[in-house]
Order: structure tokens, then C-alpha cells, then sequence
């Protein structure tokens, strides 16, 4: 959960919260990766966990009863987490005041990042094999999860940060359901290039196993590099963006309510 008590909202901010979470998901990823696929954790009915998971896969199960858990302690009451699951128990503890600033809205795309991950990205970092680590698998699934949630959904804010520097266009194309100049006027490929490159540094430090003194030289990476590179720019920015002219639509349609 983020601290968002001084003043998170400049660009600045959001785009350093944006480059942490690069490093939580890289880490992420790698952990996954030291686990074989496992497979039949992601098919409901594929495995007999004592009838514990009824009609969910054994992923969907442990993802569930860890979400309640984190629920109890106000989690999704964050303006930066959401949930994947449902129904979740109120929070024990008293609730917090959040800033104000992105308009409420219900946009969650956490099926469509749920769906991705278990038939596009974990087939591609894990080897296509069961280890029985059923549990570890799970446990550092979700970890992936929760990170690649957070930072997709993070899209919001910068949407907001963008609406409010030109909101008479936002709300212009907004009124005509323009998806695609709304996506392009948000586009800065100046800044997706920088990322590109700054994940493919990353993955290939945090990716070696330190066994070879020069950086770059190391052939026995834990996760390759390019897979990383390409999970952001097939992935990770196409949902991004997903979420942010949702809200963006959401934002505009709005303020054209409120003149």
C-alpha cells in the first residue's frame, strides 16, 4: 500500500513510484521463474487440493484467501490496490483519509491481467514441467500479480496528472468516444523508449547471478532479458493505456457534465 500523505500527485512522483514498481516486478518475475510452470495450478478441477477450492483453479483459491486477509487490513481501500477477487471481508481497522484526486470511477481490468499472465507469461519464464511446488508457485504468482496490477492501474494517475493539463480536449474527444486520438495524445514514445531501455539495464543487472565479475558478461541470467523488455511493451503499456483511456473517457464525460 502507497503513503499518500505528501503531495504524491506531481509528475515527478508518479513517475518515481513507476520505476519502482519496474524493480517489483522484475524481482518478481525472477522469483516466479525459479518454479516450473506447474500447470494445473491455473486449472479449476485439474488438481485435488481436499476440496478446498471448489470451482476455482488452486491459484484462484490461495489468491482469495490471501486477498481476505489483506482486505482485513484496509489494503483495497487504497486508491492503488485492486483487488482480483470477490466477495472480501470489511477491513478491522478504522479507515483512512486519502487525498483526493482521481474521480471515482470502477474501472478494473484485473480478469484480463489475470488471464494474460497465467497464458502468456508464465508459460514464457517457467520451464513446461511440474516440481510439485504447488504453494511457492502460487505464493510468488500472486506476488507478480499484485505488483503487475499496481503498476497497470497506476495509469490513473497519470491520466488524471494529464487531464487536468488540457482537459478541454480530453473532454472534447471523450464526448466522441475518440479512443484511439485519446490514447495518441497521451502517447509520449520519447518516454516509452527511455523506459524500454532502462528495463532491459535492469533485467540484465538484476538478472545475473553474479557469478562473472563484468556486468553484461554473465551468460547464466536467472530470466532473459529480452523477455522482460518484451512483457512491458506487448503487455504492461497496452494495458496501461487500456486503463487510462477508460478513465480518461470516464474524466471527460464528466467534466462536460459539470460545465
Amino acid at each position: 500500500m502507497s503513503n499518500f500523505t505528501d503531495d504524491p500527485f506531481s509528475l515527478d512522483k508518479l513517475r518515481s513510484t513507476l520505476i519502482r514498481l519496474e524493480d517489483t516486478i522484475i524481482f518478481a518475475l525472477i522469483e516466479r521463474s525459479q518454479f516450473a510452470f506447474n500447470k494445473g495450478i491455473y486449472n479449476p478441477g485439474a488438481l485435488e487440493f481436499n476440496g478446498a477450492t471448489g470451482d476455482r483453479s488452486f491459484l484462484e483459491y490461495f489468491l482469495w484467501e490471501t486477498e481476505k486477509v489483506h482486505a482485513k487490513v484496509r489494503r483495497y481501500t487504497s486508491p492503488d490496490e485492486y483487488a482480483f477477487t470477490s466477495p472480501l471481508p470489511d477491513p478491522i481497522l478504522p479507515p483512512l483519509e486519502y487525498p483526493k484526486f482521481l474521480f471515482p470511477n470502477d474501472i478494473n481490468i484485473n480478469g484480463k491481467i489475470m488471464e494474460i499472465y497465467t497464458r502468456s507469461i508464465v508459460p514464457e519464464i517457467c520451464q513446461d514441467r511440474d516440481d510439485a511446488n504447488y504453494g511457492s508457485s502460487a505464493t510468488r504468482d500472486i506476488e507478480c500479480l499484485q505488483a503487475l496490477s499496481r503498476r497497470i492501474h497506476y495509469g490513473k494517475f497519470i491520466a488524471e496528472s494529464k487531464f487536468r493539463s488540457d482537459p478541454e480536449e480530453y473532454a472534447r474527444l471523450a464526448r466522441n468516444n475518440d479512443r484511439e486520438a485519446i490514447n495518441e495524445l497521451l502517447t509520449n514514445r520519447t518516454v516509452e523508449k527511455k523506459l524500454l531501455e532502462r528495463l532491459r539495464r535492469k533485467a540484465l543487472v538484476y538478472g545475473q547471478t553474479l557469478d562473472q565479475e563484468q556486468e553484461g558478461t554473465n551468460t547464466h541470467l536467472r530470466i532473459p532479458v529480452q523477455l522482460v523488455v518484451d512483457l512491458y511493451e506487448r503487455w504492461v503499456i497496452p494495458l496501461t493505456k487500456e486503463v487510462e483511456v477508460d478513465y480518461l473517457i470516464v474524466r471527460g464525460l464528466a467534466y462536460i457534465k459539470s460545465e
